[in-house]
């Protein structure tokens, strides 16, 4: 009986170490290190920004609300706001339900401007991060440090005429953390449609 209940003690220690291992990572925590390939097959890991603050944006042209920010010019604009501040922008796509072409067709018709977009087929960046929704946004400092996961802004709908009332939030973080001020809002509820995983992600 003793060593039963050793042994259950035992397994259900590792089954707490390995689920506190799998978490995502949280605001304030380093930001998972990744590498992926982009769209034309060039790799690129966080590794290569260390230094710079990154936007990470979790993109779908399928999904309504993505639609939203880059039919109405949001999303782009707020990319090329960021990189006019020196930021770099990865775009991410999980799952494989678009090809490569698709995604650069289609961002070069709404004049998007990521530094790149990554192909996350098999969902690794996503499981790393905890990314729920398209779009889920993410900043990571210069020094790697997550400083800010959630929505674009603080509307959660899939109305454009909402952008106009709206916070975004990472503009708003950007702007902070870039003048050496805490982030006021590091955490806020992203909102829009599931991350497509992959089968068995």
């Amino acid at each position: 009986m003793k060593q039963w209940l050793i042994g259950t003690l035992f397994g259900c220690a590792l089954w707490t170490l390995g689920s506190a291992l799998a978490q995502p990572a949280s605001v304030g925590s380093t930001a998972p290190a990744f590498a992926a390939k982009d769209l034309s097959g060039k790799p690129v890991a966080l590794a290569d920004y260390k230094g710079k603050f990154v936007v990470l944006e979790w993109t779908n042209p399928d999904c309504p609300y993505v639609r939203k920010h880059y039919n109405s010019g949001n999303m782009p604009a707020t990319q090329k706001n960021a990189l006019g501040k020196g930021a770099v922008w990865l775009s991410v796509s999980t799952g494989d339900t678009h090809s490569a072409s698709e995604l650069q067709s289609w961002q070069k018709t709404k004049s998007a401007a990521p530094t790149a977009t990554l192909a996350d087929t098999d969902g690794r960046i996503a499981r790393a991060y905890g990314a729920r929704t398209t779009p889920h946004m993410y900043i990571v400092d210069p020094q790697g440090t997550l400083i800010y996961a959630g929505a674009i802004d603080s509307k959660a709908s899939s109305n454009p005429a909402d952008i106009a009332t709206a916070t975004n939030y990472v503009d708003q973080a950007l702007t902070e953390a870039m003048a050496g001020k805490a982030v006021s809002r590091a955490t806020t509820q992203a909102y829009g449609c599931s991350v497509k995983y992959p089968s068995g992600a």
